[in-house]
């Protein structure tokens, strides 16, 4: 990272900061290892996400122009992403949109099924959108938008200040993992692995008893040496070196 910000080559995947903040070790199976696997949620996720998605579907809808697929980019968190619908309400205070007459708020929309999870990961992840629409377009969001599928309404999410400095927090955390190439340890925590679809890759029962495998590595590497060293003090040992 230099004093501009992130590199091309060192930008990560936006959505990849809701695996973060759900279980970091969730995220760097996806982003470090390159592991996935879907399962009934991930899949209905994608169904959902499919007319979102669309890049060449615009709405004017009186006051508001809906946009879809926006790509995003943030050099400060170094994440790029593309964001589901980008929403512009006709503002005096917003920005200048080209082919269209006045200026606009900004407001992205994050599509997600289920509903409102009791964490913020769904939260931080419209969060970071916004800070990169704010860097691309040059203007400041107050709000964004969670559209959950199951309930079929928006939830309002406010773009607070200590919000924005939990994304932050977890884009740096993220980076400092990504680079070091290490996967943490699962945690102990039996109902969120219940519910994850890496469940079966991840092997949580074993990885939370990683740093006790190791002690007994170490005791038993040491135990060995131990007595190869009082075998090669004995008289008439030839000691090997292997």
């Amino acid at each position: 990272m230099s004093g501009a910000g992130y590199a091309d080559d060192e930008l990560l995947p936006l959505s990849g900061i809701q695996h973060f903040h759900f279980c970091p070790r969730q995220w760097a199976l996806i982003h470090v290892e390159r592991q996935w696997a879907d399962d009934r949620r991930t899949a209905e996720g994608l169904l959902i996400h499919e007319r979102a998605d669309d890049p060449f579907l615009t709405e004017a809808r009186g006051e508001v122009v809906v946009t879809r697929a926006v790509p995003l980019l943030s050099r400060s968190l170094g994440l790029r992403g593309v964001a589901d619908v980008v929403e512009y309400i006709r503002s005096s205070d917003g920005v200048a949109l080209v082919g269209r007459d006045g200026r606009w708020a900004v407001r992205p929309v994050e599509y997600k099924r289920g509903k409102p999870k009791p964490d913020e990961r769904d939260e931080v992840q419209v969060c970071a959108q916004a800070i990169c629409l704010e860097e691309q377009l040059g203007c400041r969001i107050e709000a964004g938008d969670l559209y959950y599928h199951e309930p079929r309404r928006r939830h309002s999410v406010a773009l607070t200040g200590e919000l924005r400095a939990t994304v932050a927090a977890l884009a740096r955390e993220m980076h400092a993992i990504y680079r070091a190439g290490a996967t943490p340890p699962a945690t102990a925590d039996a109902r969120r692995c219940t519910h994850c679809s890496l469940r079966d890759l991840c092997m949580p029962g074993l990885t939370r008893k990683r740093a006790s495998v190791r002690g007994y590595i170490r005791r038993h590497v040491q135990s060995t040496i131990s007595e190869a060293d009082s075998l090669a003090s004995m008289p008439g040992t030839t000691r090997e070196i292997l």
